[in-house]
């Protein structure tokens, strides 16, 4: 990956490299970005940068790495030997981490480095498993770090998602952290940096990187995925930043049918109409159909709902122009405004927050949406 391959960024990306030019490079970066931002594609600049042969000083491609040397072509391949890569895998086998997985997660960045842990748990067929880093790659870290770089300048260490350590390993990497072998290089891509260690934040040096705007995002879908102006303005528009959901929106206008189920849309404008008409023999159904999905699709279809209600309080106290959405979303928002009050909308929202954190902590999809389908058919008719 190259620093001009990365749409916009360009003061993020100076500050990277001033910091490499005038030897001030911190040995713990934390590349911190909302799902769906550039915070990823950045690392691996930043790796492939550090470590290139022939830095490019003048030209079109100035202030960049070569892209031609042959570290810079392996580790466009990911497979440079001092550059390593850990992220979450489900526990599909006891005792496997990220190494196990190296062949699939090549292939998944290679199609687009702009990827999101539902996209990549569906990749390995996570079923309904969530993804951690475990204490056994902890250990595989310290054990990869322990040698010398054996081509490069820097041993690199990218760790994408660390807040999905679970506390045996976020301590083991404290403690690297701490006391860095020479010539090694952590990044960190985070999009949630307060579910990481205190400890861990005050060892890093944070570079923010911001959304992209909806000008960018029409732009690599222009570029990339050969889209006329119309479609990639209206997709940059509804991912609000959010690029992997931008390329995610263009693979679903492509080809519509999926394998993964209803689209969120879809599923969510079905359950309530169903809890409208209080047809409890359908909504013990959509319980079960729900119960079927994988974990982190359940989790996006709540996410959703909480999304959705989000926009139809917005629209009932007349603040339209905040709303992000097409036209079958917003026609069903306008419809279904006139069916609740604030009091509904808060408590709904609250009793899907509520419903996120018992998912997160493994409770039986199936009853949780049934116990909330029940209580939204009173709210909803009263």
């Amino acid at each position: 990956m190259l620093f001009n391959e990365i749409i916009g960024q360009d003061e993020t990306k100076q500050l990277l490299l001033r910091s490499v030019k005038t030897n001030h490079l911190a040995h713990a970066l934390l590349f911190d970005g909302p799902s769906g931002s550039a915070n990823l594609t950045l690392a691996l600049a930043l790796a492939q940068y550090v470590n290139c042969e022939d830095r490019q000083q003048s030209g079109v491609s100035a202030d960049d790495a070569c892209g031609r040397c042959a570290s810079c072509v392996k580790i466009q391949k990911f497979v440079h030997p001092d550059l390593h890569m850990v992220f979450p895998v489900a526990n599909l086998a006891k005792g496997k981490t990220s190494e196990a997985y190296l062949t699939d997660w090549r292939k998944f960045l290679l199609d687009t480095p702009y990827r999101t842990l539902p996209d990549w748990l569906e990749t390995v067929g996570a079923d309904n498993k969530q993804g951690n880093i475990s204490a056994e790659e902890a250990r595989n870290i310290l054990q990869k770090l322990s040698l010398k770089a054996y081509e490069g300048a820097y041993k690199i260490m990218l760790i994408w998602l660390p807040e999905l350590m679970n506390v045996p390993s976020a301590n083991a990497l404290l403690k690297v952290l701490e006391e860095p072998p020479a010539q090694t290089l952590f990044l960190l891509v985070t999009n949630q940096p307060d579910k990481l260690l205190i400890t861990i934040l005050s060892r890093t040096q944070r570079i923010a990187v911001r959304a992209f705007t909806d000008e960018e995002v029409t732009t690599h879908l222009r570029q990339h995925l050969n889209l006329d102006e119309t479609t990639a303005r209206r997709m940059a528009y509804l991912a609000d930043g959010n690029l992997a959901e931008a390329l995610k929106l263009a693979r679903q206008n492509d080809a519509p049918a999926r394998n993964g189920g209803p689209d969120n849309h879809t599923w969510f404008a079905d359950w309530m109409r169903t809890c409208y008409r209080q047809d409890l023999i359908t909504l013990v159904k959509q319980a079960e159909q729900f119960d079927g999905f994988s974990k982190e699709k359940q989790k996006g279809l709540i996410d959703y709902s909480i999304r959705l209600y989000r926009d139809l309080f917005l629209w009932q106290q007349g603040a339209s122009a905040l709303l992000r959405l097409p036209d079958d979303e917003l026609t069903f928002v306008k419809n279904f405004a006139k069916y609740l009050t604030i009091k509904h909308i808060e408590q709904i929202v609250t009793d899907l927050n509520e419903a996120a954190y018992h998912l997160e902590r493994n409770a039986r999809a199936k009853m949780i949406l049934l116990d909330m389908s029940l209580t939204f058919s009173r709210l909803i008719r009263t």
